[in-house]
């Protein structure tokens, strides 16, 4: 009777112990998470720098991956090339049954003819073709190093668009939100004084219009914001609601604009127009790969064999034999295919040429559009950056001005108008600056992770 309760009392114990080690364990778990959640919101909080950002894209974007695993292609492509100039060895095997075989002391094989062996080919002349096609491989892999090089530029150019975007939007949502803050606070006034009788109705509806007038203002710069992180995750390869935080702030260094040294720099460096030099060689390569048409072919091979009517006793030394030979093919008329093959090469060379110098015309009118992008922006800037705060002096005069009854309510918000497109042009201003220096880099060829690591470069110093 007394073994009940003492088993009724370790399963209470049990239980109790249980609990206890559920509770750490779930504690755990929630402090960890906790301190997961925190981090990620400081680093959220901190906000990525734009070589961090186009490094995280650099990283997740798909185009770049699919680009990677092409280069991967024209490694094997390479591989497959030299394999032409190595011999080709193959084991053999064949069974044939015959019906009827010669006799008179003739051998000429076996009703049951089995047959195993080695046997090697080896290509000692081809009239050029396979050296033609390794060289073709080689410049293939280029090629698709070149066009990797110019997805990530396109990826780059994509991220500073959005990040400097999302700086522009930062900003004029700053200057929406202040511009219908004064707007309110003079409405407030306007109504002060409208019940104190030293104001009309008809400039408190005026305030009150103005006020209404600036909150579309406001809310479509936060909108602009949230439809910025949204497409900048999306390049970033994340979930559009993803949190995204900008660590830097609307500004610009000066670049001093030189259009022969652009122009020399695009010239080598640029990856499209490597890709078109690439090309001319890959055609002139071509050519001799179908020349090779007219010109001999020489081939070597050797068979070793066992051959028996039973393949218990194909291995000996009576059933051996081997055979060795090399084979020459002149090519004497082959219906004009070899010439309308070299033909269409010469066509296509011809054709890639004229690719490049269209290519390099291009790139002279994509330099001289940067260069006045540059400097058209940088006028805008000159000219509004020190009227902000003549702008802003304005404004107090037309506030006092109200205030003593000398001015008008209109003066007051024509100030403040004034003030908000001197602010917005001047944000507009760095943007279009920055942006026509993005399009600058992108049509050299220069990568912003490159330039930033240069000691005093422009991108450096942002």
């Amino acid at each position: 009777m007394e073994v009940f309760p003492i088993f009724k009392k370790k399963r209470k114990c049990f239980a109790v112990g249980v609990f206890i080690f559920l509770t750490i364990i779930i504690s755990a778990f929630l402090f960890s998470y906790s301190v997961f959640c925190s981090e990620e919101n400081k680093e959220t909080a901190q906000g990525l720098s734009l070589k961090e950002t186009i490094l995280i894209a650099f990283a997740n974007n798909k185009d770049i991956q699919i680009q990677e695993r092409e280069i991967s292609v024209a490694r094997a492509n390479i591989l497959d090339a030299r394999s032409k100039f190595l011999p080709q060895i193959n084991l053999e095997g064949s069974y044939t049954r015959r019906d009827k075989v010669l006799s008179q002391n003739i051998f000429t094989g076996y009703y049951n003819d089995n047959k195993v062996g080695l046997l090697m080919n080896q290509s000692v002349y081809t009239g050029g073709e396979n050296m033609a096609n390794l060289k073709t491989a080689q410049l293939g892999l280029k090629v698709q190093e070149e066009t990797l090089r110019a997805k990530k530029l396109d990826v780059e150019f994509d991220v500073k668009r959005l990040y400097y975007g999302l700086m522009l939007a930062y900003e004029t949502e700053r200057i929406a939100r202040e511009t219908l803050e004064q707007a309110k606070a003079h409405y407030q006034d306007v109504k002060d004084k409208l019940s104190e009788g030293t104001a009309s109705r008809f400039d408190a509806l005026q305030s009150e219009v103005q006020v209404s007038l600036l909150i579309p203002n406001l809310v479509k710069a936060s909108n602009d914001i949230n439809l910025i992180k949204a497409e900048l995750n999306k390049v970033l390869s994340r979930k559009v609601d993803a949190s995204v935080e900008v660590e830097e702030k609307l500004g610009y260094s000066h670049l001093e604009t030189n259009e022969d040294r652009f122009l020399k720099a695009a010239y080598l460096n640029k990856p499209e127009m490597t890709i078109k030099a690439l090309g001319v060689d890959i055609n002139k390569w071509t050519i001799q790969m179908a020349k090779s048409g007219y010109r001999p072919q020489i081939d070597i091979g050797v068979d070793y064999s066992y051959r028996s009517n039973s393949l218990a006793n194909i291995i000996s030394s009576t059933r051996n034999n081997w055979n060795a030979g090399v084979s020459l093919n002149i090519p004497i008329f082959e219906g004009f295919s070899t010439k309308a093959k070299v033909d269409a090469a010469k066509a296509r060379y011809s054709q890639a040429i004229l690719d490049k110098e269209n290519l390099a015309d291009q790139i002279a009118v994509d330099i001289r559009r940067a260069c006045l992008d540059l400097r058209e922006a940088e006028t805008i800037i000159n000219s509004q950056k020190d009227n902000v705060g003549e702008a802003r002096e304005a404004l107090r005069i037309a506030e006092v001005r109200y205030d003593n009854g000398v001015g008008t309510n209109l003066d007051v918000l024509d100030a403040q108008v004034s003030l908000s497109q001197i602010q917005l042009n001047l944000a507009n201003g760095i943007y279009d600056y920055l942006m026509a220096e993005a399009y600058l880099r992108r049509s050299l060829g220069e990568s912003f992770i490159k330039v930033a690591a240069q000691p005093g470069s422009e991108a450096g110093n942002k």
